[in-house]
């Protein structure tokens, strides 16, 4: 079995990749520069995809001509408390942006012959994003199958999405088990020697490794009040 797994760099996407390659995929990583703050996330995945040996594809898409997001525009990236993130869909949104990546993915998947893609979308510890539910994923896979040769000569590509419905706290458990390297990922929307501790992208990380029973091995510049907390009581015990 073979598949494209969409690797950013974080901490979702790393452990996805590490799941396809648990479940005997061959795995062809595939990231994309789309005009993104910073590089840093793409530094992460390269170095993940030495870590795991596997071939490592970067795109280039310009979305910063289209704009609309704190993550492709001259918009600040909102700091908030954890409480404040509740899912509604925030400006760090990127328009169509999973659409627009995996429709890359799944020509790529097509030109190797790739019987699945993979892509760490994950709808219950997340920032509200609509391209990160269930019936997106479904939805999307049947329109694959319709508009490829593939799909149309009966060899479907599936759209997997292992992550789902997992809290981030199950998905930094399980990548725990399979020995994903946290500390070459990077989940932060700001670049930077350290993880910036106050977008939401952070929080829902540092939350993740406390409700999971560990430390988060990166560095931050500053950390939320629940996570030092918690470290104060783990380091007690």
């Amino acid at each position: 079995m073979r598949a494209v797994v969409l690797l950013s760099g974080g901490l979702d996407s790393t452990t996805t990749l590490a799941m396809a390659i648990h479940e005997g995929y061959e795995v062809y990583a595939l990231s994309f520069d789309y005009g993104q703050r910073h590089s840093r996330e793409l530094e992460s995945a390269k170095k993940i995809a030495r870590y795991y040996k596997v071939p490592h594809k970067i795109m280039n898409v310009d979305l910063r001509q289209i704009g609309g997001s704190a993550l492709t525009d001259s918009i600040e990236v909102p700091e908030r408390e954890l409480e404040e993130i509740k899912g509604e869909i925030p400006v760090t949104y990127v328009p169509a942006r999973n659409t627009i990546l995996l429709s890359f993915a799944l020509a790529y998947a097509e030109v190797i012959d790739a019987d699945a893609i993979f892509y760490g979308a994950n709808a219950i510890d997340y920032s509200g994003y609509p391209d990160c539910r269930p019936e997106y994923v479904e939805a999307f896979e049947r329109m694959a199958n319709l508009g490829t040769k593939r799909g149309v000569e009966g060899k479907f590509i599936k759209i997997v999405a292992p992550l789902i419905n997992m809290t981030k706290a199950e998905i930094i458990k399980r990548g725990m088990k399979l020995g994903v390297p946290y500390e070459l990922t990077w989940s932060c929307y700001r670049g930077g020697e350290r993880a910036c501790g106050r977008c939401d992208s952070c929080l829902l990380r540092l939350k993740g490794f406390m409700e999971a029973g560990y430390e988060d091995p990166l560095e931050y510049e500053t950390y939320p009040r629940f996570y030092l907390e918690y470290l104060e009581r783990r380091h007690k015990k």
